[in-house]
């Protein structure tokens, strides 16, 4: 197999996980993460030596995107697949009726809704010589239609925004059979809060196992709108 995949957010949690798997499935993995030295993408990277290719990644950054598109560009001139999965949670707290910290909104914004457009924007070329398909891993929390909380204002704003962004994306390269998924992992043990946090129906390990099972079912059809689905069940999510 020679295939690639980029794959955003890949210090912890889910990113590591899905990076690991496609490892271990013969996929040649460009694995972007915050961390200037994380010990387990060291041993993956001495494990899978031609495989592997680890550099550091801010999506929040247009000039951090610039030059990991840049790195990989260097390398590849074709994509497979671009996963977007990094984001951060923010405050889940606060309520209209509390002092909200509006600039740490902006920030959760940035990175978890903006970030996977800069790196589509970024991408793009090798992404559409390759296999035309991006996946953006989304959340339910941004289902209008299914709005539920009273807090959580960055992180339920920001998907809301990465999924019409999405859509906007998908509009276009689908004239040339590219497509864009919308995929939400579910209640996941993680630490994007800032520090583990057990709770949660699944490990990410089987979230990630879960998000490319999907992947691998829905990554040739071309519809209208992005496929936006939930990682267990394939159920599809209401906008």
């Amino acid at each position: 197999m020679n295939k690639a995949v980029c794959v955003t957010g890949t210090d912890r949690g889910i990113g590591l996980a899905i990076t690991e798997s496609l490892l271990h499935q013969g996929y040649t993995v460009y694995a972007g993460g915050v961390l200037e030295k994380n010990e387990v993408m060291h041993k993956l990277a001495e494990q899978f030596p031609n495989q592997l290719h680890v550099f550091k990644l801010d999506v929040g950054s247009d000039e951090s995107v610039k030059e990991a598109a840049r790195y990989i560009k260097n390398r590849t001139t074709k994509l497979d697949l671009l996963i977007n999965n990094a984001a951060i949670l923010g405050d889940t707290e606060k309520t209209v009726e509390d002092d909200i910290d509006f600039e740490e909104i902006q920030r959760v914004y940035n990175v978890t809704a903006v970030g996977a457009i800069r790196m589509s924007n970024a991408l793009i070329e090798p992404i559409m010589n390759g296999g035309k398909l991006i996946v953006n891993i989304s959340s339910e929390a941004g289902s209008i239609a299914n709005s539920h909380r009273d807090a959580w204002f960055g992180y339920c704003m920001a998907k809301s925004a990465l999924n019409m962004g999405s859509t906007i994306i998908h509009n276009k390269i689908r004239k040339e059979g590219g497509r864009v998924m919308l995929i939400h992992p579910g209640w996941v043990k993680s630490y994007m809060s800032g520090e583990w946090n057990p709770a949660g129906t699944f490990t990410s390990e089987e979230a990630a196992m879960n998000i490319l099972n999907r992947i691998e079912e829905h990554k040739d059809r071309l519809l209208e709108l992005p496929l936006y689905i939930g990682a267990d069940n394939g159920n599809e999510l209401p906008w």
